[in-house]
């Protein structure tokens, strides 16, 4: 699986749950937590600054799921990459 052009393919890593005043936070419960953590899983032949393999935070509602061989993967543009880790 390659990403062309400006898009990037990521997959999400799930974040432990944390306790915060004695509440268990959950990517759920968080809703204040804009952005979600990944694995750069494939870069298009635009897109500069980022390479495979990198973790990337990104906008929780940028791009689109996709399933391959039973693994979800989000596509992201790189625009929407925020920090890289």
């Amino acid at each position: 699986m390659k990403a062309v052009n400006n898009y990037i393919i990521v997959k999400t890593i799930k974040v432990e749950p944390e306790k915060v005043a004695g509440l268990i936070m959950t990517d759920e419960t968080n809703v204040d937590n804009r952005y979600r953590k990944a694995i750069v899983v494939s870069i298009g032949n635009l897109v500069e600054g980022v390479k495979e393999n990198d973790t990337v935070y990104y906008d929780k509602i940028a791009g689109h799921g996709i399933h391959y061989k039973d693994t979800l993967y989000h596509v992201i543009r790189s625009g929407d990459v925020v920090l890289i880790d």
